[in-house]
């Protein structure tokens, strides 16, 4: 899931990045065809500040800029880190409904 932010200044823009990490029990589950539900899954975050005018080309990584990340265990832990992030989780979309470049 992505939520864009604001950026560090004009011409940036920022994008922030849930990531649910995948285990060896996902990986089996889907081999299996379903999907395993786990209240301790683990969720990687990342802020990213990139230069404007590369966010939608090949080169989108250079300036880019990691802000901030954290790796979290569990849905409580997560909605922690968003409201110390100042997010909240409705601002997150499926990453092909953004621009994040990512």
């Amino acid at each position: 899931m992505v939520a864009e932010v604001p950026a560090s200044r004009p011409g940036r823009r920022a994008f922030v990045d849930i990531t649910p990490l995948t285990t060896s029990g996902d990986v089996q589950a889907r081999r299996e065809g379903w999907k395993r539900a786990d209240r301790a899954r683990t969720f990687r975050l990342q802020h990213w500040d990139y230069d404007g005018e590369r966010v939608a080309g090949f080169d989108y990584d250079v300036g880019a800029v990691l802000v901030r990340a954290a790796t979290v265990v569990g849905e409580a832990a997560l909605a922690g880190t968003l409201g110390a992030w100042r997010l909240r989780p409705e601002q997150f979309l499926f990453p092909w409904r953004t621009d994040d470049p990512r």
